[in-house]
């Protein structure tokens, strides 16, 4: 949190941590998922988890959960204690129990800060440098942002509702009926009342909570900022043939596993 001290004149900040979800069973990725976890699957030459970490180490996060099935150990095997400088936690998930208890699994590394919570599925050029940079900076909680990215079929998704300025009104959950093509869902960037606004939307919808509810609370109190990936490149690396999408994009070097930007 940016607080300017006028007896000290010190300006301090809060640290954005990172949540890195790659529970589940993986089931669309069947029968792969049953050796090995689906991070550890190759994009061309690095494994999935590689490409979401670039992307959270080049937003200047050094702080990361990465909560995950029986085959965590791979994944531990695979990146150590990570990065000089930075500080990585490994929680098992040992049975699939929803979104709610893998965040509450992150928690004890994450209560009171502000926080990216990025969906290993997710693979993608957008970059989080300058969110995460007013985040850190910010003098008072700076709510949420939302990634949002046009879908063709938004059906399987969290998806934008717009007034007619195209402000973000709402969030309705893999409706039959979708009321815009703008997808939410895989990657969001959190202030410190993430916690409780997830212990209350757990108390109210239970058993049918997502992720969804609390965006949609984010949005109820005009504290949510919505993104549109634009031209940037999205890429939901959950079934086989996105996976290979991805694969060809990153031998094409269209996407980037490292934790610097690549030169122009």
């Amino acid at each position: 949190m940016s607080i300017f001290n006028s007896e000290s004149s010190v300006a301090l900040t809060m640290e954005v941590k990172a949540i890195l979800i790659a529970g589940g069973h993986g089931s669309r990725l069947y029968p792969f998922t049953h050796y090995t976890q689906k991070t550890m699957l190759p994009l061309h030459h690095r494994p999935v988890i590689d490409y979401a970490l670039g992307t959270i180490r080049r937003a200047g996060i050094k702080d990361i959960t990465i909560v995950s099935n029986r085959f965590i150990g791979q994944i531990a095997a695979h990146l150590g204690q990570g990065l000089e400088g930075e500080r990585i936690h490994y929680v098992i998930e040992e049975e699939p129990r929803g979104v709610d208890h893998a965040l509450n699994l992150a928690r004890p590394y994450n209560e009171g800060s502000r926080t990216l919570v990025y969906f290993s599925d997710n693979i993608t050029t957008i970059e989080f440098k300058e969110t995460v940079e007013a985040f850190t900076t910010a003098q008072q909680p700076p709510g949420c942002v939302l990634i949002a990215r046009e879908e063709a079929n938004p059906q399987a998704f969290g998806v934008a509702v717009l007034d007619d300025e195209g402000q973000v009104t709402d969030i309705v959950e893999k409706p039959q009926n979708p009321p815009s093509n703008l997808a939410i869902g895989g990657i969001y960037v959190f202030d410190e009342t993430f916690w409780d606004i997830l212990d209350a939307a757990v108390e109210e919808h239970g058993d049918s909570f997502s992720i969804s509810d609390i965006n949609r609370a984010y949005i109820q109190r005009g504290q949510a900022k919505l993104i549109t990936s634009g031209d940037e490149s999205w890429v939901d690396c959950g079934t086989p043939d996105s996976l290979l999408q991805a694969s060809i994009m990153a031998k094409e070097g269209k996407l980037n596993p490292e934790p610097y930007r690549k030169k122009e």
